[in-house]
């Protein structure tokens, strides 16, 4: 008994450290990108990701837990001739709309660039994110087997092959694009930028990637044999309707919150050019005072947009990407709680991830917003104008990162306590506030730049808000989250206090140097103050399965 619980916590541990090197692998891949590309180039690459997000989320993150959810339900019950039935109809039925999705995108890749993300030469990059869909759901399917039966190695091997074929082949392509400028032109139209042509290259990287994650099962399949213990032959297999509407079951709630979730990708994509478009036309003295001549520019928007999702985002979601993974060990052990009618021990459990969460996430949301300006010159040093941007929306952002740090771990425990749909709900409501808010902001050209910022943190905020109310609904007690965080966000104020010192006096050091030297001297400020706060006692990380 003792090796099968050394064996699940080994498991368990890998898909957070497999993303944890996606994360990154994705940003070696993103900030040279952004230097290649510069902000206008990131805006067409940003146009197809975008429309990929929100595709991935309906399709791929369903089938992989519906597609878990089933073998691992039969495989309890020892019918793994229904096991193999699962993976067969799900091979099947996912490879279809897998093709169709990627018909749909290849079909509707003009009308979507020109009538939808305003950005006409994105068409390039659109069609090359296509054939993505496809692999995606071939690949999906896999890893909910695998994670089914839990065997959780093949998913994070795929995963690093992924991440490790976009950045070789996305920066490689990108680059060949653009150093064969000469033939190109043979092939397209002469009056195409050559940073489309260059984003397109780019994107067809990420494609190839998706196809390298599928291909890595198959070869895996013909090196590693499948060893499947035998049914009992007493068992019924179930019928492939059933196992179709069973998978459906789990995978439309779980899909919906993903990709209520990706929203907010998409509504940039559909609102940030159009509304910087229409700031041209509404106030073009005023921008030319703000930004100079890039104001006049008719690349003006995908410029920002580009800078915007290229830069400001990817640093944004750093911390988040890190903080979500206690979220995941929280949906088991509430689970557990639940099933036991112990709402005292729920309230006590989501004190601690919170917490822990805004242990991590205000010190960082803090530092950022005072070092935002070299940390951008450090990682973009090629695209200064880009790196000016994007330190605005940045700044802007940072309220939002430590809403959605908290957010996470708190979708986790209603997923857990069977409230999967409440999250869902409080999101629908908090995209309204997102589309109010770019519409408004963006275009006023006091915000403009920070306006997609400031309409992302309103968002994370409402959703907080409402999540904390349900989930004390839920548990029929109060939960007295907010009292947990008072002291890291004190000693987070602190710190950021000494860090801006710091920032000023070092401001003549060389930026590495500096920046490192701010942090280490930032971090013991805030373990120090934490540690007089809390009682001289400062939290160490929470054991959510105790």
């Amino acid at each position: 008994m003792l090796e099968k619980s050394k064996s699940f916590w080994k498991d368990s541990a890998i898909l957070p450290i497999s993303a944890v090197i996606t994360k990154v692998f994705g940003a070696f891949f993103k900030i040279p990108l952004t230097n290649i590309l510069g902000g206008t180039g990131m805006g067409y690459f940003s146009s197809a990701y975008g429309l990929l997000l929100p595709i991935y989320a309906l399709s791929v993150t369903g089938l992989s837990a519906s597609i878990s959810q089933a073998v691992a339900r039969s495989a309890a019950m020892g019918n793994f001739a229904e096991v193999k039935r699962i993976h067969r109809i799900g091979e099947i039925s996912c490879g279809i709309l897998g093709a169709i999705l990627s018909v749909i995108i290849f079909v509707l890749a003009k009308p979507f660039s020109v009538q939808i993300a305003a950005q006409p030469y994105a068409v390039f990059s659109v069609l090359a994110i296509a054939p993505a869909a496809l692999f995606g759901c071939l690949t999906a399917v896999e890893r909910g087997y695998w994670e089914g039966l839990q065997n959780m190695t093949p998913t994070a091997v795929s995963q690093a092959i992924e991440a490790l074929v976009k950045l070789g082949l996305g920066l490689y392509f990108c680059q060949w694009t653009l150093q064969h400028a000469d033939i190109l032109c043979q092939y397209v139209m002469a009056d195409v930028p050559l940073t489309a042509l260059a984003a397109a290259g780019a994107v067809l990287g990420v494609t190839v990637s998706t196809l390298a994650g599928w291909l890595y099962f198959g070869v895996r399949s013909v090196f590693i044999r499948q060893k499947m213990p035998k049914s009992d032959p007493k068992m019924t297999v179930a019928s492939v309707k059933v196992i179709f509407r069973r998978l459906l079951y789990v995978m439309i709630p779980v899909a919906l919150g993903s990709l209520v979730t990706n929203l907010t990708s998409l509504l940039d994509l559909v609102t940030m050019m159009r509304c910087l478009g229409k700031a041209q036309l509404l106030y073009p003295d005023k921008l030319i005072e703000r930004f100079g001549a890039l104001a006049k520019s008719t690349d003006f928007p995908a410029f920002v947009y580009g800078s915007f999702t290229g830069m400001a985002v990817t640093v944004f979601n750093l911390v988040p990407s890190v903080t979500n993974m206690l979220g995941k060990s929280a949906l088991p052990s509430a689970a557990a709680l639940w099933t036991k009618s112990d709402k005292n021990g729920i309230a006590v459990q989501s004190q601690k991830v919170v917490a822990t969460v805004a242990g991590m996430a205000f010190p960082a949301a803090g530092w950022l917003g005072v070092l935002a300006v070299p940390v951008m010159e450090v990682l973009y040093r090629g695209r200064p104008e880009e790196a000016f941007l994007a330190t605005q929306s940045l700044q802007s952002l940072l309220p939002g990162m430590v809403c959605l740090c908290l957010v996470f771990p708190l979708c986790s425990i209603l997923q857990g306590i069977g409230k999967a749909i409440v999250p869902v709900e409080c999101m629908l409501i908090g995209v309204a506030v997102k589309l109010a808010g770019n519409l408004i902001l963006i275009p006023q050209p006091a915000f403009c730049v920070s306006g997609a910022g400031i309409a992302t943190s309103g968002y994370y905020l409402i959703i907080l808000l409402l999540i904390n109310g349900n989930l004390k609904k839920a548990v029929g007690q109060p939960l007295k989250l907010f009292r947990k965080i008072w002291q890291p966000a004190l000693a987070a104020t602190g710190s950021t206090a000494v860090v801006w010192v710091l920032r000023d006096t070092t401001v003549q050091w060389n930026l590495w140097l500096s920046l490192g030297f701010v942090g280490m001297i930032g971090g013991i400020v805030y373990l120090g103050l934490l540690w007089i706060l809390t009682g001289r006692k400062v939290p160490t990380a929470v054991r959510l399965q105790e």
